[in-house]
């Protein structure tokens, strides 16, 4: 009997920390705010209001992040001004050509994206993508969600890309990312990432968990109500969990854009040096492995994800 239970118990408990890691990393929301395509004016009045934020805040950089909670939704957003012409950000993330294989490269930077492929299909592009660990291993023990690519709002001054996809683990539905952009003149581009993702009883009860044992130390970036500057407390919980990884997909996008400028045969490692670099500055959110084994997991991973699988 103890020899079958210790046989049981093995992949039990493996199965209960992938399920918990996707978790951590899911996104979806099933009232995700709906952006029309005359949204450019609105989007370049944020910009005007958020002047003295992007120009004085904690993160180094013209950054804004907030976030919210209820009973059954998270949701992370990110504003910021990019140093990038809006002709290279619209034509690297809404391209409906190259759109969906540009955003796999996107994708796989993050820790916890082990697979990312992109297909067209008569119903549009589709996204392979496999959540999993943040170490690496084999596709089998991971978590693969279907995301619908779909540009939602293009022109010469403004465009809104949205990634969607009906279910995930735990009986989760209505995943999304969503990136909207505007021309701000001087080579820049103001850029908005939203992030969010709904539950229910059972994923509340798996992210409590996660957060009650290995996310027990996590913390996100915004200040808590008593934080001061002498001494700074941020939010935990689902809060911090949400806004970590919002950060991660910016920082995400950021590298990609980056990278752009270098030759195509420098540009995975130029990607992977720059998202690991900008995770680094903020060690007390983002720290989770050592350089050497992140910049091969993910090389491991780019290669596997060239071909469909």
């Amino acid at each position: 009997m103890d020899t079958l239970a210790k046989s049981i118990a093995g992949p039990i408990r493996r199965t209960m920390v992938l399920v918990l890691t996707l978790l951590a990393v899911c996104c979806l929301c099933n009232s995700v705010p709906a952006y029309a395509a005359n949204d450019a004016a609105s989007l370049r009045d944020k910009y005007q209001s958020l002047t003295q934020q992007l120009a004085h805040n904690a993160f180094g950089r013209p950054l804004y992040l907030n976030s919210s909670e209820s009973s059954s939704r998270l949701q992370g957003d990110i504003y910021a001004v990019v140093n990038y012409p809006y002709a290279t950000v619209s034509g690297a993330l809404n391209d409906p050509v190259h759109g969906p294989a540009n955003w796999c490269d996107v994708l796989i930077l993050h820790l916890n994206t082990k697979y990312c492929h992109a297909a067209t299909t008569g119903d549009g592009s589709i996204l392979s993508v496999n959540l999993g660990k943040k170490v690496e291993e084999e596709l089998s023990s991971t978590y693969r969600l279907q995301f619908n690519y779909r540009v939602i709002a293009s022109s010469p001054g403004y465009f809104q890309v949205q990634l969607n996809a009906d279910s995930g683990p735990m009986g989760t539905k209505d995943y999304h990312i969503v990136v909207e952009a505007v021309d701000i003149g001087e080579n820049r581009t103001f850029l908005h990432l939203t992030y969010a993702y709904g539950f229910g009883m059972i994923g509340r009860a798996a992210m409590t968990t996660y957060l009650n044992t290995i996310g027990s130390d996590k913390v996100g970036f915004s200040p808590t109500a008593d934080s001061t500057a002498a001494k700074p407390d941020y939010v935990g919980g689902v809060r911090g969990l949400v806004e970590r990884n919002t950060m991660r997909y910016y920082l995400a996008i950021d590298a990609y854009l980056g990278a752009l400028s270098s030759p195509p045969d420098k540009r995975l490692e130029q990607r992977l040096t720059t998202w690991f670099n900008a995770t680094e500055q903020y060690p007390q959110q983002l720290h989770e492995v050592d350089r050497q084994d992140y910049m091969k997991m993910k090389d491991d991973e780019y290669k596997r994800q060239q071909t469909a699988q």
